[in-house]
C-alpha cells in the first residue's frame, strides 16, 4: 500500500474511547489548535491588504491548506523554496519532485500543479488571439511559465496567421536533459495543416543558461530553409532558460 498522502499523515492517531484516556470522566472540549489561529490571520492579513502584504512562503501556505487540513503548513511551504529556490520554480517542479519534500504528499503536489496548470492558461489567454510581434512581453511570460523549469528539453511552436496573430500553441517533441529531436519536415507539414503564415520557435534548456548552442543554430537554420519555398516566417528561435532567455534574431544568429 502507497504511503498515505499528509491528509492521512497529519491526521491525530487513536481511536480510544474518550472517557478511557482521560480516566473514566467526561471528555473535555479540545483546545483551538495553534495552526487554525495562525491561518486565521494569513486569511485575514490576504482579505484586508492583499497578495504584497504576504511573503512568499506565506502565500504557499495558504495555498496548501486546502490539502493540508489538520496541521501548520509554514513548515512545508518553506522547505519548498529551501529545495526549489522560488515560487515559479516550486510551480514549475514535477509532480514526484514536489514530494521528494518533507510534508508535501500527493494531495499537496497535485493541488501546486493546479496553480501552475491555471497560470499557464491564464498566461496563454492573454496572448491567444492577438498580434504576437506586440505582445512580446506576454510571449515571453507565457513561454517562461511553460517551460522555464522542466527538467527535460521540450520544443514548441507558435503558428501564427498573416496579421501574426496566435493561432495555436503547441508542444511538438519532448527530448532529454539536453537534447529534443526536430524534425524540420513535421514542423512545416503542421503549419500548412494550420494554414500558419508564420511560426515561432520554443524550447529551454533545463541547465538554465538560455544560450543558443552550435547545434540549436544549425536546426534552426535548416528549418528557416525548408520553410522559405512554402512562403511561411521563422520569425525567431526563443530559448528559456531558468536565468533568462535568449532570442536568436536579437542575437543575430538567424
Amino acid at each position: 500500500m502507497e504511503a498515505d498522502d499528509e491528509r492521512s499523515f497529519f491526521s491525530e492517531r487513536g481511536f480510544e474511547p474518550a472517557q478511557a484516556l482521560n480516566g473514566g470522566k467526561p471528555p473535555r472540549t479540545s483546545a483551538k489548535k495553534h495552526y487554525e489561529g495562525h491561518r486565521e490571520r494569513l486569511r485575514a492579513r490576504f482579505a484586508e491588504a492583499g497578495s504584497e502584504a504576504l511573503s512568499d512562503y506565506e502565500l504557499l501556505e495558504m495555498v496548501l491548506f486546502r490539502s493540508i487540513p489538520r496541521a501548520d503548513t509554514k513548515a512545508p511551504a518553506k522547505a519548498l523554496l529551501q529545495h526549489f529556490g522560488s515560487i515559479g520554480e516550486v510551480l514549475g517542479a514535477p509532480e514526484h519532485r514536489l514530494r521528494e519534500v518533507p510534508g508535501i504528499g500527493e494531495a499537496a503536489a497535485r493541488d501546486l500543479k493546479l496553480i501552475a496548470a491555471l497560470t499557464q492558461r491564464m498566461l496563454r489567454s492573454e496572448v491567444r488571439g492577438k498580434k504576437v510581434l506586440t505582445s512580446w512581453s506576454q510571449v515571453l511570460d507565457y513561454c517562461r511559465a511553460s517551460m522555464a523549469y522542466e527538467d527535460r528539453e521540450e520544443f514548441r511552436i507558435l503558428f501564427l496567421d498573416k496579421k501574426n496573430c496566435l493561432i495555436r500553441d503547441e508542444r511538438q517533441q519532448t527530448g532529454t536533459v539536453d537534447h529534443t529531436p526536430v524534425y524540420p519536415r513535421e514542423v512545416m507539414r503542421r503549419a500548412l495543416e494550420l494554414s500558419a503564415s508564420a511560426i515561432i520557435l520554443v524550447h529551454n534548456h533545463p541547465s538554465g543558461d538560455p544560450t543558443p548552442s552550435r547545434a540549436d543554430i544549425e536546426m534552426t537554420k535548416t528549418i528557416i530553409a525548408t520553410a522559405e519555398p512554402l512562403g511561411i516566417t521563422i520569425h525567431d528561435h526563443i530559448i528559456i532558460g531558468k536565468n533568462g532567455h535568449a532570442s536568436m534574431k536579437g542575437m543575430q544568429l538567424i
